[in-house]
This record gives C-alpha cells, structure tokens and sequence, in this order.
C-alpha cells in the first residue's frame, strides 16, 4: 500500500507503521506461538486508510468545493485493481497444482475481484482459500460509500463540526459491534462484516477531520502524548489473545485502534522516538510493499505451515511474499501507477499532513 503524492507530504513513518501491520499478519497466520492476536495488524491498515483517504477528500472539498467522484474511484481501481487480478489469475492456475483436491479457487477468485469476501466469509464461508481477502473488501466498502457520505456532512455541518459528525459515527459503530457481541452472533459474521468492522475507518477519518478542522490540535495532543504512548506500548500484552476470542470483538479492536491512532499522532511532525522508530529504512520499504505482501502471502504461508516449523513458514514465507510483491509492483503496478497519475491532482491549498493512502 504504497504512499503517492497528491495534497499531502509524504512521511516515511506511515509506510513504517504499514510495515509493522503487515509483519503482525503474517505472523498471525504463520501460526506463530503467543502471535495469535497478531491479526489486529489489519486493524492498524484500517486506520491508516480511514485517516489518509478522509485526509485527501477533506482537502479537495476545501479546495475544489466538491469532489470529483471519477478521479476518486479511478484513482483507487488503477491503485488497487492490477495487482489483485494478476495475484488472482495466478492463484486460479497454481492451485491444481498445489492443493490437487481443491476445487473452489475460481469461484474464490471471483468472490474476491467482486469485493464481497468479508458478507462472503461471514455468511457462506466463501472464499474458503481466500480467507484474507475480506479486508480488502471491508476497505473497498470504506471507498465507496464514504466520499459521498463525507461530501453529505461537510455541507451539513457547521463549519469545524464536521469531526463531531464523525465521532458519532464512530461509536455507533463500536455501540453496533458490541450489541452483536452481546446478542451472541457467530463470531465469524462479527468479525468479517464491513458494519462490524468499520470503527477502524471511522477512528483514522475522525483523526484526519480534526487534524484539518482543528489546526491546534496536534500542539495540544502531544502534551499529553507521553502520557498516551502506553497505548501502543500495550499492544503486546493483545498478541496472546486467540483470533476467535470475543474479547478481540469487544475491547481487542478499539484498543488496537486507539493505538494506531496515538502512533500516527505522535508521527506527524515527523520527529521524535516513535518516527524514527517508524522512519527504519527496511521497516518502509516493507511498508511500501504491503498490499503485494499482503495478496501473496496468504497462500504462501498456508502451502508452508503444511509441512514446515512456524520459524521456517515466517522466514521462507516472508522471504517469497516480499520477492512476488516486488515483481508485480515492478513488473506491473508501476505502469498502474502512471496511469493513475497522469489525471491532475486539485490545487494544495491547506497545509500538508501525511502521504496519500495508496
């Protein structure tokens, strides 16, 4: 999920912190001991894409007046879209190879191009052998019902009310999730649904609607940053709890979230312990390459744990994930890439936060 340019400055540190999202995944599904909880490494993606992408539309409704939905949704499918099928295409003429009794990888393959994995997974355990792609879905949910949905509170908000607007938003969805914990909902529906799953969005867009309503609000919250870095600091204690836990559902999550948030807090005037922690050379270049890990590495890791310990699945997986990352961005999202850019960006008139989500 590699940062571009348009209306924000790049920081090196957001890529670090999507590397660190992405090393928890494939851990988690590495099955490393005491990383059970690593899978709330999505829910860091979650926010990173809320906040970056609510980042980006805020600054073009403040500059253009109104959003250019064409630019938005072509933007995201030449981002998004290129590095999906050739994954797929090549996953649908693996397979018979790799798992010779397998059977559903087209009708997988086609659940996934569709982005319906997530009410997939949760309601028809389909795709089977693409369980990871429903967070993919979740956030192309995010995409297309969140500009219009932004756009509709900008023009009713009060001006510099909009990130209230969004705070509501925010816990009636947390107030959602825990309501279908308590009503005692299969836990796969609950942990795969976009309605269940967007408190992550919602926490990273409120960060960006106060970071663009609130000019102060980066002064005042870093006083009490010192205080808040407990937070991510806490995360570890979470890696032990099992990814079928309910606890994950209910409190699991929006610590998570909280801490994301107070990460990318702490990173925006791109200087301290935490960005260079963040900023490691080999922790962003992991983080540039992440949506390729992350299509890849599903597979990969699961062909492995077959038959490998989980330190050799970690390291050979890793190691193979990130090489086919790299060729499909070198050999084809690269050109995506231009394409993409090639549409001029709205004018920067409102000063720069962070780099653009994909």
């Amino acid at each position: 999920m590699k940062a571009g340019s348009i209306g924000l400055r790049y920081n090196p540190a957001l890529d670090g912190l999507r590397g660190v999202a992405i090393a928890l995944v494939i851990l988690s599904h590495a099955h490393v001991p005491l990383f059970d909880g690593a899978f709330f490494g999505v829910d860091v993606f979650f926010v990173l894409s809320g906040f970056l992408i609510t980042s980006l539309l805020l600054i073009e409704l403040q500059t253009e007046g109104r959003l250019d939905y064409w630019r938005f949704y072509r933007r995201r499918l030449l981002r998004l879209m290129p590095a999906l099928l050739l994954f797929l295409a090549v996953y649908v003429l693996v397979t018979p190879l790799l798992w010779p009794g397998q059977t559903d990888a087209p009708t997988d393959a086609l659940v996934s191009v569709l982005y319906l994995a997530d009410y997939g997974i949760a309601f028809f355990d389909q795709p089977a052998s693409l369980l990871h792609m429903w967070s993919l879905s979740v956030e192309e949910h995010f995409y297309l019902i969140w500009p219009p949905l932004l756009a509709l509170l900008v023009a009713r908000c009060r001006r510099g009310h909009v990130w209230r607007a969004i705070a509501v938003l925010w816990l009636l969805a947390a107030l959602w999730r825990l309501l279908c914990v308590a009503w005692d909902q299969p836990f796969y529906q609950v942990f795969f649904r976009f309605d269940t799953r967007a408190t992550g969005l919602l926490a990273g867009a409120l960060l960006a609607a106060l970071l663009h309503e609130q000019p102060d609000f980066i002064t005042r919250a870093r006083r009490h940053l010192p205080g808040a870095l407990w937070l991510p600091l806490a995360v570890p204690l979470l890696m032990g709890l099992g990814w079928d836990s309910r606890d994950a559902l209910s409190w699991g999550m929006p610590a998570v979230e909280g801490a994301a948030v107070v990460a990318l807090v702490a990173v925006q005037r791109q200087r301290g312990m935490v960005y260079r922690m963040l900023s490691l050379p080999a922790l962003v270049k992991l983080g540039q390459l992440s949506y390729g890990v992350y299509l890849w590495h599903y597979p990969v890791v699961r062909y492995l744990r077959a038959d490998l310990p989980w330190p050799w699945v970690v390291l050979l997986g890793g190691a193979i994930s990130l090489a086919l990352a790299a060729l499909s961005y070198h050999g084809i999202e690269r050109w995506a890439l231009r394409w993409r850019d090639r549409a001029p960006a709205p004018a920067r008139r409102h000063p720069p936060m962070s780099a653009p989500a994909h």
